[in-house]
């Protein structure tokens, strides 16, 4: 049953404003262009849901985060098991690393990684590891969608992050980065310390801030783009003291995980989730390798309101998925089917505009 919450530390973010018989969520005055929050109550039932409107209440935000422990008093066992999350695309047995390697941006280069069972080897260049089921092929090659194959253009690798993803803003009412960031960690708040995956992380936006929170032992930067992955590595090596040793770079597909199942605290995918060829067969990968009580925190937009009413929506977003390979969502619902299907519980969203940041967990 889905419903909706205050993730995080939104006092920071939102304001409790009443405007006449209706209550939203509106910003403080100054706090920039958002200018709706809506947080709907939990639906009762398939029946009232369907028969009346939902409505609209205030909810009082949590405490925010705890600050990160002090690197000292890290879990040891929780920085050991970092190591062993990896796993081969192919069968999905561990791999193993020749020498004392430990996953940073600065140990990729030269190491190299292996498969017991398949004997399949996998070396890290400049920038990343390579754990797409491809990789080391030398005469095969394989297109993936339109929407896949845009996204590693050095052209839209170069521009993600200098005016494409701020116009998010615009036309999907997506707040910005620092205030998806906020949202996040609420939603995260249950597995604060453990490791993350920042999957179609594209150059890297979220994966550095997560990085520099402090907040997680790893944060792993996952996309299929090449050219995005070294994107984020030049950012990385822009700033100045950025925290290397808790982030490493992967190319990877989403809908073959590299990693070994239930062993990931968190999957976080910004924007992403309409640019998969098959979101189910992805959010089931993701499913697939959370632990139990881990959490997937995804944002994409929504086409409903009055875009439901034209009649040929439906048929039409058919075509544009066959032929993009992106999809289109018309409402929550579809979300929530979504990762009903694919074994996530809890499902929560957050709206504003057609923006939605929704949020699921593995069961205990």
């Amino acid at each position: 049953m889905a419903s909706s919450i205050c993730g995080g530390n939104l006092a920071s973010v939102f304001a409790p404003r009443r405007l006449g018989s209706c209550r939203r969520l509106l910003l403080k005055p100054g706090e920039g262009s958002l200018e709706r929050r809506r947080f709907l109550v939990p639906r009762a039932s398939a029946s009232s849901s369907s028969s009346s409107s939902p409505s609209f209440v205030e909810t009082k935000p949590p405490s925010p985060p705890p600050p990160p422990p002090p690197e000292s008093t890290m879990d040891k066992e929780k920085l050991g098991s970092n190591q062993t999350v990896l796993a081969c695309p192919i069968c999905y047995e561990p791999l193993t690393c020749t020498g004392n390697m430990v996953l940073s941006v600065d140990s990729t280069s030269g190491s190299t990684l292996e498969c017991g069972t398949c004997k399949k080897t996998y070396v890290g260049n400049e920038t990343h590891f390579d754990l797409t089921a491809a990789s080391g092929t030398k005469e095969y090659g394989e297109p993936m969608a339109l929407s896949t194959e845009l996204f590693r253009t050095p052209l839209v690798s170069y521009l993600y992050e200098r005016g494409w993803r701020q116009s998010f803003s615009v036309w999907g009412g997506f707040p910005g980065p620092e205030k998806e960031f906020e949202l996040t960690k609420g939603f995260l708040r249950p597995v604060l310390g453990g490791n993350i995956i920042d999957a179609s992380c594209g150059s890297g936006l979220f994966s550095r801030l997560f990085a520099k929170s402090g907040l997680f032992s790893l944060v792993i930067a996952l996309d299929y783009s090449e050219n995005m992955l070294k994107q984020c590595y030049e950012f990385i090596q822009e700033e100045e003291n950025f925290p290397k040793e808790n982030l490493a770079l992967v190319r990877a597909d989403i809908s073959r995980l590299p990693f070994a199942s239930s062993s990931i605290d968190a999957v976080h995918a910004g924007a992403a989730l309409h640019c998969w060829p098959s979101p189910s067969t992805a959010v089931a990968e993701i499913s697939r390798v959370l632990r139990p009580g881990g959490v997937f925190v995804a944002t994409t937009y929504l086409l409903d309101g009055p875009f439901a009413l034209f009649p040929l929506l439906r048929p039409l977003r058919q075509n544009i998925s066959q032929i993009s390979g992106s999809h289109i969502f018309l409402s929550e619902d579809e979300l929530e089917d979504l990762c009903r299907t694919c074994g996530l519980i809890g499902f929560k969203y957050v709206r504003n505009e057609r923006f939605v940041m929704i949020s699921a967990s593995r069961p205990r």
